[in-house]
């Protein structure tokens, strides 16, 4: 098999090495932006070689690592070039304009497309921090184009298998940006704004496992979520209002003095964490 990577950040060094390590007899082609990534790849053996005009014709499974806008302007400038046996996939982390766009380009060049989001990652970015055992365990949702075919996800499953997921989740785009607003967005956007208080540049000596769960996403990637968080914002916005309303309620009982209101509004959350999680 050969697997051609686009983008040698984070993620896409991570599926080139799952597939160098752990996959027999395939070969991994790289592509990056910064043409000299993707040649340090090359010399650090991340990569057999760069992804080209002329080999991407070679490629059996294509996997978009960049950010949604690029990973679709790339594919729509190299379609021509793709093979009609390939499998395309991308990594982003919002599906909707991924997937309309690029179900619209596969389908115009007669080859498949998959939108895919690995649920796996790290506060560090760049290939430096990658690592072939990134996906273990990890869910993978996968959006297809259609859902009457049960061939594409068995296709997507094996062509996936040198990474080593723990699961795979079928979703449609809109139900999953609606979600990962929800399980990924907020709590980047929460932690962001959290570690913003004065009183963090006070908390050494002060601080234990409550402040870095929740610090912990604070580090984040600017450009790379700054296209996240609009490309998602209307449902991104909702799960923000419905957090202001809730915390206005905790300070509201507070001010207060409600200690009655403020007992049953902790209850409420704690039996909710116990509902969506398990005791």
């Amino acid at each position: 098999m050969v697997v051609g990577v686009v983008g040698l950040g984070l993620i896409g060094a991570s599926f080139a090495k799952a597939y160098k390590e752990n996959g027999e007899g395939i070969t991994v082609y790289g592509w990056n932006r910064t043409e000299t990534v993707a040649d340090m790849a090359k010399m650090q053996g991340v990569i057999d070689d760069v992804l080209t005009d002329e080999n991407i014709g070679k490629c059996d499974l294509i996997i978009l690592s960049l950010y949604p806008e690029a990973s679709i302007k790339w594919l729509d400038s190299k379609k021509d070039l793709v093979s009609k046996d390939c499998l395309v996939i991308d990594a982003c982390g919002t599906k909707r304009l991924v997937c309309r766009e690029c179900f619209r380009i596969a389908k115009e060049s007669g080859f498949e497309f998959v939108g895919c989001h690995p649920m796996a990652g790290t506060k560090f970015s760049g290939m430096g921090h990658s690592r072939a055992d990134m996906f273990k365990g990890a869910p993978m949702v996968v959006c297809p184009d259609r859902f009457d075919d049960i061939e594409i996800l068995d296709r997507v499953k094996k062509m996936l298998e040198p990474c080593g997921f723990g699961s795979f989740c079928p979703s449609h785009p809109e139900d999953h940006d609606r979600i990962i607003a929800f399980t990924s967005q907020m709590a980047h956007l929460v932690s962001n704004a959290y570690i913003k208080s004065p009183s963090a540049l006070e908390h050494k000596g002060f601080s234990a496992g409550s402040y870095k769960d929740m610090t912990r996403v604070a580090w984040l990637n600017p450009e790379m979520w700054t296209q996240l968080f609009l490309e998602n914002k209307d449902n991104l916005i909702k799960e923000t209002d419905y957090l202001i309303e809730e915390l206005k309620k905790y300070r509201d009982a507070m001010e207060n003095d409600d200690r009655e209101t403020l007992k049953e509004l902790l209850r409420e959350g704690k039996e909710r964490k116990e509902e969506v999680d398990g005791k």
